[in-house]
């Protein structure tokens, strides 16, 4: 009758299911039979609806007690696939969540197991470039932490077991003469502990969902190494990195044990996040959604997860877009990243380095990442300061990324301490292609000397059609130590000239109008320039993601920024940033 009625009413359907949910709850001691029966019968009803919460009980049970069935292939799977497509919010209707848990399970549970279960994710993809669906991946991402999370349920509900946050900063490797581990109780929870997990489960999942600010990845050093570090080069000295480095941690490391069931569990949901970050069109979303660690501690405290989920976090390392890779850092200034979990000595580091390496090194260029960081030389002076060890080390090694690293920290002056500064030296010597990149340093230095050598003219200005190669040229040509004014405007320049325009110790005022000079070099001009005072930007492609870095250059008094893509709020905040700005040309742009 329902199917038939012309009424058009979500009720008309809802209704039947409510009717048959209720009936469901009174009897429960149908057969399996009777279950399947009754499936097929209410399948037409769950074309266009989702089922209510106690027929998802329903379902997840069956799901659990015969995941063979031909229901859960030929029944369920339209149902999950409306509800992965449509689905809002699983906070307001998480049994939705629990019964596509259970169903991708039953589908592991097949012969071909996690074969099926990566043909249902591409069915919900779909066969182009580009999902149509866009609820699917927050939804398959959704339902993969709460099944990792159970995971962990009753290792994080056993307190003398779950790891302390100082296990977790020292990288789990410290035990503290627990107690044994206890087997882990997964999904299935017996009757007497329903009401008291109902009750606590919510304060729970906040209290272990790991924040950035919980993860210290930095292996503390014990007192012994310490004393014979800074034993070795006096008291006033930095520690020796090379003999920290060599330090092994005087403590076993901490063991996770978890049930065949919720070992299964964990697999399968880990594999189902390796297939969602193979997806280019996904993965960006996916690096966004993982970006803040939505993960327990104790899982980060797992080897096995942190084993295999390395994976993912190497598919964003390898992906050459900025929205991924930066995914890899921090979400705000204070916390902890990806980038700081799978650093050596991080909670998740088991290779040495390796993937920190490429992380760093992001499609074979350093510079790419620097640049998604935005502020070049504030990102060397946090590997100087948090992971100057490690880095020596790989390039110690023979890493190229990592020489690369300390060439860089050298030449932008990062290293104050001269010990430090001859101990990095002694490592890229140590090497050939350490030795060959330090050389080029060299010549590069002698070659600056004489470029900021005192002399040469106060103004210079460039023939239209000039490129970044002639700009070059005519810099190595002399000495522009005294150089105050440039003007390139019209000129064929590109952000590219910017190494060149940073090494003026003298320049004042820059003239870059109607040149195609972007946000890539204003980020590097806005980090070294400081002194700048006036800055012509007129009829260049720069946005909003290179305007804000000026406002580090304090001295700025006049910024023409006319025809550019400046945006009101970035105009808003400039002027509250920059107190020394008097004169501003925002004319044809958003803010005018």
């Amino acid at each position: 009758m329902a199917l038939n009625s012309p009424l058009q009413d979500d009720s008309i359907h809802q209704a039947p299911l409510e009717i048959v949910s209720k009936l469901l709850s009174e009897n429960t001691n149908l057969t399996t039979q009777d279950h399947e029966s009754i499936i097929v019968a209410i399948a037409p009803l769950l074309e266009n609806n989702h089922p209510p919460p106690d027929l998802c009980e329903f379902f997840c049970k069956h799901c659990r007690e015969r995941p063979r069935s031909m229901v859960v292939i030929e029944v369920f799977t339209p149902v999950v696939q409306r509800i992965l497509k449509h689905n809002m919010d699983f906070g307001k209707c998480p049994r939705l969540r629990l019964f596509t848990q259970e169903y991708i399970l039953a589908l592991n549970e097949l012969n071909a197991g996690m074969e099926v279960v990566k043909k249902f994710i591409h069915s919900m993809h779909g066969p182009t470039g580009q999902c149509p669906h866009p609820r699917v991946l927050p939804n398959l991402v959704a339902v993969c932490l709460a099944a990792i999370y159970s995971c962990y349920e009753e290792f994080i509900n056993s307190r003398d077991n779950s790891p302390s946050l100082k296990e977790i900063r020292n990288g789990c490797q410290q035990q503290c003469d627990r107690k044994p581990n206890l087997p882990l109780r997964l999904l299935h929870t017996s009757p007497d502990l329903v009401s008291q997990e109902a009750t606590l489960s919510e304060s729970r999942l906040k209290s272990v969902i790991v924040t950035s600010n919980e993860i210290h990845v930095e292996v503390e050093r014990n007192n012994t190494a310490n004393q014979k570090m800074t034993a070795n080069v006096g008291n006033d000295s930095e520690p020796n990195l090379i003999d920290c480095l060599m330090v092994s941690p005087t403590c076993s490391t901490m063991s996770i044990e978890l049930s065949a069931q919720a070992d299964r569990i964990l697999g399968c949901y880990v594999e189902i996040l390796k297939m969602l970050s193979d997806y280019d069109d996904w993965r960006p979303a996916l690096a966004s959604l993982l970006q803040p660690i939505p993960f327990p501690k104790e899982a980060l405290a797992h080897e096995k997860f942190t084993k295999e989920l390395k994976y993912v976090i190497q598919r964003f390392a390898e992906d050459p877009r900025q929205e991924v890779h930066s995914c890899l850092l921090s979400v705000r200034a204070g916390k902890d990243g990806w980038f700081q979990l799978y650093s050596p000595g991080g909670v998740a580091c088991d290779d040495d380095g390796e993937l920190f390496a490429s992380m760093v090194r992001v499609c074979n260029n350093v510079h790419i990442l620097m640049g998604s960081c935005y502020k070049t030389k504030k990102f060397l002076l946090s590997l100087a300061e948090n992971k100057l060890g490690p880095c020596m080390l790989l390039a110690l090694r023979g890493n190229q990324t990592m020489v690369e690293i300390l060439c860089l920290m050298l030449e932008y002056n990062i290293i104050d301490n001269n010990d430090t500064q001859l101990q990095i030296i002694s490592t890229l010597e140590s090497t050939d292609v350490g030795k060959r990149m330090y050389e080029q340093l060299c010549d590069r230095q002698r070659e600056l000397k004489e470029l900021q050598r005192k002399g040469g003219p106060t103004r210079l200005t460039l023939p239209s059609k000039s490129t970044d190669a002639d700009l070059a040229r005519l810099l190595s040509s002399g000495s522009f130590g005294n150089l105050e004014n440039l003007s390139l405007a019209f000129t064929n320049v590109t952000s590219a000239c910017a190494e060149h325009l940073i090494k003026l110790p003298s320049l004042k005022q820059l003239n870059l109008w109607s040149t195609q000079f972007g946000d890539a070099g204003l980020r590097l001009l806005s980090e070294h320039l400081t002194m700048l005072q006036v800055l012509n930007l007129c009829e260049t492609p720069v946005t909003d993601a290179g305007l804000l870095a000026l406002s580090s250059m304090k001295s700025l008094c006049s910024l023409n920024m006319n025809s550019t893509k400046l945006s009101a709020d970035t105009y808003e905040d400039l002027k509250a940033k920059l107190p020394n700005l008097k004169e501003v040309d925002v004319r044809y742009t958003e803010a005018w």
